[in-house]
């Protein structure tokens, strides 16, 4: 999938261009510069072309504090995006700091564009002419608030993409560790690996990058990516940790299983499931991996109160396979490959429409949906329409009758029925002549 960053100084729109690309309100809005401080990610869709698109902070070189975080944040995008869109302010003249941003912008040899916001009637147009001065080819007139101009941008920011264009699908299994700092990330990699391939320290944040090896198991071939412990965000304060972040949730999109690493030790606390929503924000299958099993005793009943926790605490991932484990003495190791092998095979399951429909009728015929005002929700047909992760639609007479409750019964029929254990799986309903 092609990659299209948004960069400007602060407050010049690049949220609400954000937000109208991707026609949602994603990104927050205030009239105060300097809102939007991380990266945030989001994709559009022009004329059957998707790309990822990528709201930076507003960059001023003439600050400090955390403007310096906000120029990595940057930087990053830059280098990993294939168009870049130059936000500036169309109600005021040209800056220093507009100036300083091109010449960054210059050295990157990227596809710029400057999208000069806020030109919203006709007796601003001629605004748009002293951006020219920035040197750069393509000078568009928008208005992120007003919906003027974003056709012709998208059509100039799209016309090189192919249609449909995805990433291609490579053989090898990826499989993520994320979870908190110290929580034995890279240790488990170096058991995995039967080497010391990463450093490993007691002191939390030694992995500051994400890295990816290549190793075999059982004749095939895997890659496992250590990644930096990820901290609550009011910790989040040195640069290099904002980077942390930034490559983190890039190898969890890049990757096929994420595991989540808990430590015995500690227990769960709620970091660890804000951690374990980003792998489900990003439909990835997960693994919890209870790490530090040697510190346990009573294992038999630690297991079992582990169970209960993890049930109530994961309730938005009850699919979610659990492996107890110690990477330090390697302890039951031999349980996470097929944990993650398995979830893997299930985020790829395809079943036959015949057989689905066969089971939808039953769980129809067995718990009708509910009526409202008089009206009942009818499926009439379902199929599989994807996989990672599995995707059913579902054709019905009015997708408005669909209640919360019956799509979760939907749910969990498919999951009783078939092996999905693992791996998230997306529902949708379509009405029938649509």
């Amino acid at each position: 999938m092609n990659t299209v960053c948004l960069i400007g100084r602060p407050n010049t729109g690049k949220s609400s261009l954000f937000n109208r690309l991707i026609k949602q309100k994603k990104a927050i809005i205030l009239d105060e510069s300097g809102i939007t401080r991380d990266r945030i990610f989001g994709e559009a869709t022009y004329k059957n072309r998707t790309f990822r698109l990528i709201d930076t902070g507003g960059i001023d070189l003439s600050k400090e504090n955390f403007n310096d975080r906000i120029k990595i944040q940057a930087e990053i995008a830059i280098d990993s995006s294939d168009v870049i869109i130059f936000v500036v302010d169309g109600l005021t003249d040209l800056t220093e700091n507009d100036k300083s941003i091109a010449s960054i912008l210059k050295k990157s040899n990227k596809k710029v564009i400057v999208a000069v916001n806020k030109i919203d009637n006709k007796n601003r147009i001629d605004n748009i002419y002293m951006f020219y001065e920035l040197g750069f080819n393509i000078v568009l007139p928008v208005s992120a608030e007003h919906k003027l101009g974003i056709d012709e941008l998208l059509e100039e920011v799209t016309k090189d993409f192919n249609e449909n264009a995805t990433l291609p699908k490579s053989d090898v299994l990826k499989f993520t560790f994320i979870g908190r700092p110290n929580t034995g990330k890279s240790s488990l990699t170096n058991a995995l690996l039967g080497e010391e391939r990463v450093i490993v320290s007691s002191e939390a944040g030694t992995t500051r990058d994400a890295v990816d090896t290549k190793f075999n198991y059982e004749g095939n071939p895997y890659i496992v990516v250590d990644t930096a412990g990820l901290r609550k965000k009011g910790k989040v304060t040195e640069a290099v940790e904002k980077y942390s972040l930034a490559r983190t949730l890039d190898s969890i999109e890049a990757s096929d299983v994420c595991v989540l690493v808990i430590n015995a030790e500690e227990g769960i606390i709620e970091h660890d499931k804000h951690i374990a929503g980003y792998a489900i924000d990003a439909g990835k299958c997960l693994v919890i991996a209870v790490n530090k099993w040697d510190t346990v005793n009573n294992e038999e009943t630690a297991m079992k109160k582990w169970k209960q926790l993890i049930a109530s605490e994961f309730q938005f991932a009850p699919y979610a396979k659990v492996v107890y484990l110690s990477a330090k003495t390697k302890k039951r190791i031999h349980t996470l490959m097929p944990a993650i092998i398995s979830s893997y095979e299930n985020a790829n399951r395809e079943i036959k429409t015949s057989v689905l429909n066969d089971v939808i009728s039953d769980a129809q015929l067995l718990h009708p949906a509910p009526s409202y005002k008089g009206r009942r929700l009818k499926i009439y047909f379902v199929s599989q329409t994807g996989i990672m992760p599995p995707k059913f639609t579902f054709n019905v007479n009015n997708k408005g009758l669909v209640h919360f409750s019956y799509e979760r019964y939907l749910e969990n029929t498919l999951r009783d029925n078939f092996d999905l254990e693992g791996t998230p799986i997306v529902i949708q309903f379509k009405n029938k002549n649509e």
